[in-house]
């Protein structure tokens, strides 16, 4: 039999084990008042001696269920070595009384029969199961047969050559150790199943406890990596941004972020790490660590990209790598660069025309190379009105029923219509567009998108 594979089970064993314990103590206590009702009404041949030794069993059964009850509190466990023990002497004791406590006014050759010490195998047999072990089922049959047979041999019984002259008493003895071989190996394969079935049930039990532990792992970690995202609308002369973002699991490798440079300038980043979950989370936050750190510095947009894509390299495997988007520009300025590593198209409409112009990505995306080449940024003129969109690919390719793409086009219409609005609104406009498109199918990837929308700057 398999040992113990965790703690939960040992438990339940020890737990089983001792429910079997209690059995054996009211099969015994039933058997003292019932020898005890024989003797006193019907003038028994049961020898008082042997309610003494069934007080004797009662006692020592009473023994092991306390060492059952200390290793249940004290959460240790009780050696495989034990029960087989164990198991041998409570199989000996109906068999030392079959030998020794059966009176002597029954002839020998019935007194392996004619006694009620032989019921105590069978009850002793059907507990074993709950100890969930086929070994020591099968050991208590063997031992209760063995031990039978010699109690028998003890009192006078033996078989003759001649076996058609055997009397009936000489036949039963060996029909009825078999029977008591036969029920240890019945009881063992019920141990077997029975013990199946509890692993089956703690398995689950672990596993239900698992995942609830990991959807609460998860939860945390959404809730920290949204606590991560920026929370409010940056206040910018001549500029309106927002941005937002919705993983497709739990945590996903999305994230955007803007902040103050040192030198008074804006920068809003925009970067997606492949695949969605715990993963692409970790790598998120990293990367969004290196970009908050590099930005920093009084460096051009193009070695700073480098700096972050040098760093981050060294922390990703290489299946992974992240697309990556800057825009900086200053306030109540109407130039912003754009460096994008990986990530495009870039979106940027034209209030005037009604147009968009879509931009390509002009370096690799980061963590494909250890050192980025050189990379011009693109640089655009604003007017009032005007907006650059920096989206990750999760809305254009969200699929229909029919397998159909919401596509570029459809996503630069939405943009169109609700130009006039408000960065957030804009946003939320392009997230339900999106979403009725997709007829239900699920979201396969995470959405992240940023709106910078030139305004008027006051007092110009």
């Amino acid at each position: 039999m398999a040992a113990i594979a965790s703690i939960a089970f040992g438990q339940a064993l020890l737990r089983s084990e001792r429910l079997r314990i209690l059995g054996s103590i009211l099969i015994i206590s039933v058997f003292v008042i019932t020898g005890t009702i024989r003797i006193s009404l019907f003038g028994s041949h049961m020898s008082h001696i042997g309610l003494y030794w069934a007080a004797v069993l009662v006692g020592y059964e009473a023994l092991v269920l306390r060492a059952v009850q200390h290793s249940i509190r004290s959460g240790t466990f009780i050696a495989d070595w034990f029960w087989t023990i164990n198991v041998i002497i409570e199989m000996s004791m109906p068999a030392l009384a079959v030998a020794f406590l059966v009176s002597d006014r029954i002839a020998p050759d019935y007194r392996p029969l004619a006694t009620s010490w032989v019921l105590l195998f069978f009850p002793f047999l059907v507990l074993s199961t709950l100890r969930l072990s086929a070994m020591v089922s099968s050991v208590a049959g063997m031992t209760g047969a063995l031990g039978y047979l010699l109690a028998a041999i003890y009192n006078g019984w033996h078989i003759k050559p001649d076996l058609r002259s055997n009397p009936v008493t000489h036949s039963a003895v060996p029909f009825f150790a078999v029977m008591i071989c036969a029920t240890g190996f019945i009881a063992a394969l019920v141990a077997r199943e029975t013990r199946k079935h509890v692993q089956a049930a703690l398995n689950e039990a672990e596993t239900q406890r698992m995942l609830k532990q990991m959807e609460h792992d998860l939860t945390i970690a959404r809730s920290i990596q949204q606590s991560l995202l920026p929370k409010f609308r940056p206040q910018i002369a001549g500029f309106q941004v927002a941005g937002w973002s919705r993983t497709a699991d739990d945590t996903g490798g999305d994230f955007y972020d803007w902040k103050r440079l040192p030198d008074g300038r804006w920068v809003v980043i925009l970067a997606d790490v492949t695949g969605h979950g715990i993963g692409p989370a970790i790598l998120a936050s990293v990367c969004r660590a290196y970009s908050r750190a590099s930005f920093n510095v009084r460096d051009s947009l193009e070695t700073t990209l480098r700096n972050i894509n040098q760093s981050f390299a060294e922390d990703l495997t290489p299946e992974r790598f992240a697309t990556f988007v800057a825009a900086v520009f200053e306030e109540a300025s109407d130039q912003v660069e754009l460096l994008s590593a990986g990530h495009g198209p870039l979106f940027v409409y034209s209030s005037d025309s009604q147009s968009f112009q879509f931009l390509d990505a002009q370096a690799l995306p980061l963590g494909i190379l250890p050192d980025m080449q050189e990379a011009q940024p693109a640089r655009i003129s604003m007017k009032p009105g005007d907006l650059v969109l920096l989206i990750t690919d999760g809305f254009f390719e969200w699929e229909n029923r029919a397998g159909e793409l919401f596509g570029t086009e459809r996503l630069a219409e939405v943009v169109r219509r609700c130009s006039d609005r408000a960065p957030e609104i804009i946003v939320a406009e392009l997230y339900q567009a999106v979403l009725n498109f997709s007829q239900g199918t699920p979201q396969q990837d995470d959405l992240t998108a940023v709106v910078i929308k030139k305004t008027v700057a006051k007092g110009t």
